[in-house]
C-alpha cells in the first residue's frame, strides 16, 4: 500500500511531489530545504537551514510512522564546499548513532537563498 505524506505546502501540488512516500516498509523523504515552515522563512545560515531540514524530515518520518533511527540512506546537497565543515557536527548530532550510508554533493539549488537540501530513505526496523 502506498501512502503520501504532505507538509500542507501548496508547492507540493504545484510541483507534483509529496514530502514523503511510504511503500511497504520503506519511506522515501523528498529533498528538503531549510525553510522554517511555521514562519515560512529561510534562515541565512547553513547551520540553521540544516537544523530546519532535519526538523522537517523528522516530522515527515513521524507522520509516516517511522523514526529518524530508521534512516538507511541520506543525500546531502550543499552549495559551497566550505559548508561541509559547518554542517558535519549538526548531521553527526542527529545521525551519528544511526550512521546511514550517505553522500554529499556540492551543487546549485533552485533558489539562491537555499544552501543545503537533504533527502533520506528509511526502512522500518523489525
Amino acid at each position: 500500500m502506498r501512502k503520501l505524506i504532505s507538509t500542507g505546502s501548496p508547492f507540493e501540488r504545484t510541483a507534483g511531489y509529496s514530502r514523503a512516500v511510504v511503500q511497504g516498509d520503506w519511506c522515501f523523504v523528498a529533498g528538503t530545504t531549510g525553510y522554517d515552515y511555521s514562519a515560512m522563512t529561510m534562515p541565512d545560515g547553513v547551520e540553521d537551514q540544516t537544523r530546519n531540514c532535519l526538523k522537517t524530515i523528522g516530522k515527515a518520518l513521524s507522520d509516516a510512522g517511522f523514526e529518524l533511527a530508521d534512516v538507511v540512506r541520506a543525500h546531502y546537497y550543499i552549495t559551497d564546499p566550505a559548508y561541509a565543515d559547518l554542517v558535519f557536527p549538526i548531521l553527526g548530532e542527529a545521525l551519528g548513532e544511526i550512521r546511514p550510508a550517505a553522500t554529499m554533493v556540492v551543487c546549485e539549488l533552485i533558489k539562491p537563498e537555499m544552501k543545503i537540501e537533504i533527502e533520506v530513505t528509511a526502512l522500518r526496523r523489525s
